[in-house]
């Protein structure tokens, strides 16, 4: 959870030092390459055969962090862990594994690992990250932490493996928000929802009274989410709930609905949707002085707005011309021009945390596709498409983009990711159905 404290040290230097006899011993202690690696997006891509073994030690977290690990390289779309059956051996923390052995089960890469307690109680998680063709150790690191975070340490191994093999940003060690929807169709149960990207540790932030949850969007520290909520009786509006003491407080004195929150990037202010007459304008809400600053005025509706990674523009959705389509502009207003063209509408922009990219939801011919473009609006392309698919949101790296999918019929939504390329598309697992998902930024260090 935000403010649990990790220490990590570097293995690389100790660990090596521990091999160096085994490895001189070995053939394959000549490097065959320099590292690793995965090129990603390129026609003939193919996930890396990868194997992680059950971490030594404790049996039972080593099997919790070996698993955690394994499923999220197998959900991240660009590794393919090996099945346990087909390890041709167990392979020790402490001594050089049997590269030849495992070139036979066509493994290019190799996570071993220990788990266990310092002196004091506290978990230690150590792995090592093997290049079973040059037989090389590529990485290594060490966490401590206390034991109700052993699973944490599964994702912050996830992250340093991806990292390592692919050159993107981590994103493993993050969390979901979400609104849950249960009961009949008709009468439908929203909470907000909060759970680790893979789906576990799923925990409500809010209660069933509230008619409407939805919209959420995390601050930029992780610690506060805002979303749009309307109680009965009342108009919707925007609230802000704290993760650790669960208070909420209502932001802005707004007469009418005000709807579609998302924070600066500097986490100091909060720019959304109100309502003006029978239209909507973009306004920004500082949290700390409670100043309301309008970006936008005119006939038009303006909603969802979301701010480039430094906070000098906001793209947005408008039906200023016509349609719904994605506009962009200045952080102050200025100079406010269309991106998305062609058929059908465009809505929900959000902006990726590498600046690269917009993501958007694409309406035509009754279909709804989550797209990606250029901040400039060049390059636009679909990442998937069917009969429902709303609210896309960025992971912590920029690589994969979370939505929800609705079949339609007595069913409720579903949590997706797709990764940027397009060619890996993935479930998110919920306990029921689930709509409106927004990624935290990443967890490690805070």
């Amino acid at each position: 959870m935000p403010g649990t404290a990790f220490t990590r040290r570097t293995l690389l230097p100790a660990l090596t030092a521990a091999l160096g006899v085994l490895a001189l011993a070995l053939p394959a202690a000549t490097p065959a390459r320099a590292q690793l690696q995965l090129r990603i997006g390129s026609g003939a891509f193919q996930p890396m055969p990868i194997a992680v073994a059950d971490f030594a030690g404790d049996a039972s977290l080593g099997t919790l962090v070996s698993s955690v690990i394994t499923n999220n390289l197998r959900r991240s779309g660009y590794f393919t862990p090996l099945e346990k059956g087909r390890f041709p051996e167990n392979p020790s923390f402490d001594a050089a594994p049997n590269f030849e052995a495992w070139k036979g089960a066509g493994v290019q890469a190799l996570v071993t690992g220990r788990v266990g307690r310092d002196a004091s109680g506290r978990l230690t998680v150590a792995f090592r990250l093997w290049d079973v063709a040059s037989g090389q150790q590529i990485t290594g690191q060490q966490y401590g932490t206390d034991v109700a975070n052993a699973r944490r340490t599964g994702h912050l191994v996830s992250d340093a493996v991806y990292t390592k093999v692919t050159g993107l940003g981590p994103w493993f060690d993050s969390r979901v928000a979400y609104v849950d929807e249960s009961g009949p169709k008709e009468n439908r149960r929203k909470r907000l929802m909060v759970m680790d990207q893979d789906g576990a540790n799923v925990r409500a932030l809010t209660g069933g009274a509230d008619v409407s949850v939805v919209a959420p969007r995390y601050s930029p520290a992780g610690q506060e989410i805002a979303f749009m909520t309307q109680a009965p009786g009342q108009q919707p509006k925007v609230q802000m709930i704290d993760l650790e003491t669960g208070k909420r407080q209502t932001v802005g004195n707004f007469a009418s609905m005000s709807a579609s929150p998302r924070f600066s990037p500097d986490g100091r202010r909060l720019v959304m949707s109100v309502q003006q007459g029978g239209n909507a304008d973009i306004v920004t809400v500082d949290l700390a002085s409670k100043a309301q600053t309008p970006v936008t005025q005119g006939l038009a509706i303006d909603t969802s707005p979301s701010y480039s990674p430094d906070g000098s523009q906001i793209v947005f959705e408008s039906d200023r011309g016509g349609s719904q389509q994605i506009y962009v502009m200045g952080a102050d207003g200025s100079n406010p021009r269309r991106l998305s063209f062609g058929e059908g509408s465009a809505s929900q922009p959000a902006w990726s945390p590498r600046g690269d990219l917009i993501a958007f939801t694409r309406q035509r011919k009754g279909g709804f596709a989550i797209c990606v473009m250029k901040p400039d609006g060049s390059g636009e392309r679909v990442l998937t498409e069917g009969f429902h698919n709303e609210s896309p949101t960025f992971a912590p790296n920029g690589q994969y983009v979370m939505f929800f999918r609705d079949p339609g019929g007595q069913g409720g939504g579903k949590l997706y990711m797709v990764d940027i390329t397009g060619k890996v598309e993935q479930p998110v697992p919920t306990p029921s159905f689930a709509s409106d998902p927004t990624w935290s930024p990443l967890l490690s260090g805070k």
